[in-house]
């Protein structure tokens, strides 16, 4: 391979990330408007327009390897969800030092723990199918509900609204945009990440879990840091939530509508770190209302640890 090849990629990997960079920014403002607007918490956006924003590499990677790489496509859901919480949050706890006030986030987290626990009980007969799918689009209707629920009873405070007042209609229109350039973005890096993969002889699985996972992750990674350092905590972490939700209830379930997903049992690990994550965040919040340094070093030093245990493994 040329040198020139390898500065190619490397151009193009960058050009990926700077594009996320950008959608990130304009999603956030858009989002913020909206919640404005509307005088909704920015907790229900953030788990809202936020989520699936960022969640659209994931359901393009899925949708590209549907029919082709079931493995890959299980292992890119699965793997950004272990993601989100374990690099994603940990990094975002870490730079923000400390996040407080989290009673709130209470319900979501459950019907996180919820959804990741119950889970394998649709693969158990190694295929994920149409009915299954149907059922996951289901839940994922009553979340919305319940989302919905919540944004009816949190309104956006007086601070809030001090805050958003001077922005302008056209942060509505950076919205789409935003989604533009991080689908774009994300698939330009996830593409070149991915022919390096392939060159040094990694398995499908272990990419999808690691790789692609990972970059189908930038999204919610530059989202969450953009948000710490505008000082909008809440839309970083219904952001993590509301993706992780999406990401099973959503994605696999569109997917497997259109086509049955085969599974094998080496998916297995990987769902039980993920519930494991699930299991650790849910109870982190729900015993002290916050997440301090301590608690993203803890996530983040626990998915290295899975990283190396995956590498080892598969």
């Amino acid at each position: 391979m040329s040198y020139m090849y390898l500065i190619l990629h490397v151009v193009l990997i960058t050009t990926g990330i700077i594009m996320l960079c950008i959608g990130g920014n304009w999603l956030i403002n858009g989002a913020i408007f909206i919640s404005y607007k509307l005088k909704v918490n920015r907790l229900i956006i953030g788990m809202t327009v936020i989520a699936i924003g960022t969640s659209i590499p994931e359901l393009a990677a899925s949708l590209a390897a549907i029919g082709i790489h079931d493995s890959l496509i299980l292992g890119n859901i699965i793997g950004s969800n272990i993601n989100n919480v374990g690099l994603v949050l940990g990094t975002t706890v870490i730079l923000s030092f400390l996040i407080t006030n989290l009673s709130k986030l209470k319900k979501q987290l459950i019907i996180m723990m919820f959804v990741s626990l119950i889970f394998p009980l649709f693969i158990i007969d190694n295929e994920l199918s149409r009915s299954d799918g149907s059922i996951l689009l289901i839940i994922m209707m009553i979340f919305f509900v319940i989302t919905y629920l919540d944004a009816k009873k949190n309104k956006m405070q007086d601070q809030d609204l001090i805050t958003t007042q001077n922005h302008n209609l056209k942060f509505v229109l950076l919205i789409p945009c935003s989604i533009v350039f991080l689908y774009a973005g994300a698939l330009l890096t996830i593409d070149n990440i991915v022919i390096f993969a392939k060159i040094i002889g990694l398995t499908e699985h272990i990419v999808g879990i690691t790789i692609v996972a990972i970059g189908t992750s930038l999204p919610e990674l530059i989202t969450s840091f953009l948000s710490v350092r505008k000082k909008y905590y809440d839309l970083g972490l219904g952001n993590i939530i509301g993706s992780n939700i999406y990401n099973i209830l959503f994605i696999l379930g569109v997917t497997s509508i259109i086509i049955p997903i085969k599974t094998t049992s080496i998916i297995y690990y990987d769902l039980i770190i993920m519930i494991i994550f699930s299991c650790i965040l849910t109870i982190m919040i729900i015993k002290t209302n916050k997440l301090t340094m301590r608690n993203g070093l803890y996530l983040v030093i626990f998915y290295v640890f899975y990283i190396i245990s995956a590498f080892l493994i598969y």
